[in-house]
């Protein structure tokens, strides 16, 4: 695709409505978009390039941005293989251009890629700046949002920030839904475990003027900049978004989910004014880590499996320590034929965790729930509403 976004600034990257798994773990109903832009000024410069999957119909792109003309630069925002794999080709074209990126960057290149770009780089550092012409680039490291390695560009003149994986999304640019909810999935699944890093950024982006957000995935975002700012802020903050009940569950046989569809009909029945509820064997467990850090209180029910966690909830705790999941409130329910030990291991799990509080009652369950509902159940309840 190649859409002007200013009078100078040109979209030219590209959808990719094939892809199944985004870093071969993420599901992407929707495909993705590898972002990349032309700024055309005295000295032309390419915001990135593309993932190898699409090489062919970005330089189609290029070329149909840049007619006659030469790029003189290539920035390197960020070292991913899906914004890097079309280097090679693109400084084939352009046998002049010089390629921009910070010491991190030409290290990583290195470790990926054996074409020599030696001759050609131009190493930037926090501050430095680039001039095309009637307008300068200035450059801001981003390290560990989400990669060593990251940074981010502002442009002074259209007062774009070109912030790489920041502010990105799931999806192809042309798939109509919703911004927060793929974007919050991106955003907890791939960066959010470096909320004081984010946190960092969103300090440089309080100081600029901005009018348009441009990143490396996702849509252009032009119009109601501090909506998604301040999702970052939240996000970021490691603060639950909203007030609601997330309950997740691993069930071997369909009792435990029975017990826990049992609690969402009695929470709701109590008023509750939001419960989402997984089935972390069958669903997507990014979409579970999403609602797990939306959401300021969360009930896991497990079945015991070995005299351990069944295989899915272990997997699910296992993801968000390693998002550095924290500030919740979680409540507890295990199912067990002869000796549930499932509580006490997702309880020794979530102590482990920042600051995340453990309800006191936790429902047993031996095999399946039979007849009025457990009065520990009830009191669980409460407690969650209370």
């Amino acid at each position: 695709m190649v859409k002007k976004l200013t009078d100078s600034v040109i979209y030219i990257g590209c959808d990719d409505a094939d892809l199944d798994l985004f870093e071969s773990q993420f599901d992407v109903p929707n495909g993705m978009a590898y972002n990349s832009y032309a700024i055309m000024d005295e000295k032309i410069c390419i915001m990135d390039t593309v993932d190898k999957r699409k090489t062919e119909a970005w330089v189609g792109n290029v070329k149909e941005a840049l007619g006659d003309k030469k790029a003189d630069y290539l920035v390197i925002s960020h070292m991913e293989p899906d914004h890097t794999g079309s280097i090679k080709i693109l400084a084939e074209m352009f046998p002049e251009m010089k390629i921009v990126g910070n010491a991190k960057t030409f290290a990583f290149y290195d470790q990926f890629y054996s074409y020599d770009i030696s001759d050609r780089k131009i190493v930037v550092k926090e501050g430095d700046t680039l001039d095309l012409g009637s307008r300068t680039l200035t450059f801001a490291m981003a390290p560990m949002v989400h990669w060593p390695e990251v940074m981010m560009t502002y442009d002074s003149k259209d007062k774009i920030f070109f912030t790489a994986d920041a502010f990105g999304k799931f999806g192809t640019l042309d798939t109509d839904e919703d911004w927060a909810c793929e974007a919050r999935r991106y955003y907890f699944n791939i960066v959010g475990k470096y909320g004081a890093q984010v946190q960092s950024v969103i300090k440089k982006l309080d100081k600029l003027d901005i009018q348009m957000i441009c990143p490396l995935h996702g849509p252009i975002l032009s119009e109601n900049l501090d909506y998604y700012i301040d999702k970052y802020r939240v996000w970021s903050s490691f603060e639950p978004e909203d007030k609601g009940i997330f309950i997740a569950y691993a069930s071997i046989h369909g009792n435990t989910a029975a017990a826990a569809m049992r609690l969402k009909e009695l929470l709701e029945s109590k008023g509750a004014p939001k419960v989402s509820i997984a089935d972390l064997s069958r669903e997507d467990i990014a979409e579970a880590v999403e609602d797990a850090f939306r959401y300021d209180r969360m009930v896991l029910a497990c079945s015991t499996y070995n005299m351990g966690m069944f295989t899915p909830m272990d997997r699910f705790l296992n993801q968000l320590k390693s998002k550095d999941y924290q500030n919740r409130t979680v409540g507890l329910i295990e199912n067990g034929t002869w000796t549930p030990m499932a509580a006490k291991l997702m309880k020794t799990q979530l102590e482990s965790m920042k600051n995340v509080k453990v309800l006191n009652t936790v429902v047993s369950i031996k095999s399946s729930l039979k007849g009025e509902t457990p009065d520990a159940m009830v009191k669980l309840a409460d407690e969650l509403l209370g």
